[in-house]
């Protein structure tokens, strides 16, 4: 367009300052931010005027004679491979300012790129390795994700990369019947990588009672699509539940319950109860446990007496629909 060209090896001290500043406001304010290192789904999907003709790393746009093209096919969907060795130097140059930027906060989470292809694992398990490196004499290690591969991508590429957490796609179940966490990686669940726009009330609780950590992407009524208050209410009424429990104590264990779905622990147990009824196999748990019924969209509970180990128990709440059976240890 005739203006001005990047020199890509000039980073923008305001841009890390920035950053910087954006994530010491939302540590204040007890929040947790995922800094997302690359973008790869607008690599592929979004269209002009903004799409390869846009981008720093076409040759028209650099002064470096840096090519992320080398196909020509318009796409430049190689920036995010290891195929051009000038762009992976420029790439650990950018991400080495960002984590000194943010090093010392507590409320970091790395992810590399949202939605880049499949042709994107190799890059973004070296990424992953780097920012590990680049923090491993720093105060901090921040856990650093790998999330769904847009389109074709697999489960199995997440749950082998060396990624501390990760954000599955759809298969596996993680949409409607999310499968128990084994802790071998952190699972954030997130709307966005299973339905685009979607969820509900019951996913938010599967996925937590499965040892998960689910978030929404909220559409906050655009594009035709209205905000879902169940889903974030939901989301409200798993934290306050979490935080009356020692989480580091809990094990997903879905053979104690008929529904599937129960996370377990010495400070409690707490199960899906589809339809208000449920049934816990406590022949090996001892002790007596405070009964409570947790609504799954308000989180408004009842107290419901008490039950004591040893044996199968069955359980229904005192109202109709969907709810949440909590039993909190009794000393």
């Amino acid at each position: 367009d005739g203006k001005p060209k990047f020199d890509l090896t000039r980073l923008d001290d305001a841009y890390f300052e920035r950053l910087r500043a954006r994530v010491a406001a939302a540590r204040e304010r007890g929040i947790y931010v995922a800094v997302m290192l690359f973008e790869g789904h607008g690599v592929q999907q979004s269209t002009p005027p903004w799409r390869w003709d846009g981008h720093p790393f076409h040759p028209a746009n650099n002064v470096n004679g840096i090519d992320g093209d080398p196909n020509a096919d318009g796409r430049g969907t190689e920036v995010h491979t290891l195929e051009v060795p000038a762009i992976t130097r420029v790439q650990e140059a950018y991400v080495r300012r960002v984590v000194e930027a943010v090093n010392e906060y507590d409320n970091v989470l790395y992810e590399i790129t949202n939605e880049a292809g499949p042709y994107s694992t190799d890059w973004q398990y070296h990424v992953i390795r780097f920012v590990k490196e680049c923090e491993a004499s720093r105060p901090y290690q921040h856990p650093v994700g790998m999330t769904f591969q847009y389109s074709g991508g697999s489960n199995a590429a997440l749950f082998a990369s060396p990624a501390d957490w990760v954000s599955p796609n759809p298969e596996g179940g993680y949409r409607e019947a999310p499968p128990a966490a084994d802790g071998s990686k952190v699972i954030i669940n997130d709307t966005d990588h299973l339905w685009g726009i979607g969820g509900n009330a019951a996913w938010v609780w599967k996925s937590f009672l499965a040892g998960m950590n689910p978030i929404y992407m909220d559409p906050f009524d655009t594009q035709g699509f209205r905000s879902d208050d169940s889903i974030r209410l939901a989301m409200g009424a798993t934290l306050r539940l979490a935080r009356r429990l020692r989480l580091d104590g809990m094990t997903p264990s879905p053979d104690l319950s008929t529904s599937g779905f129960c996370l377990a622990g010495p400070s409690g147990i707490a199960a899906w109860a589809p339809g208000g009824s449920v049934a816990l196999d406590l022949a090996s748990v001892e002790g007596a446990w405070a009964v409570e019924w947790i609504h799954p969209i308000t989180g408004a509970s009842e107290a419901a007496g008490s039950v004591s180990g040893g044996a199968r128990r069955e359980f229904q709440a005192p109202v109709a629909g969907d709810a949440v059976l909590f039993l909190a240890a009794q000393e």
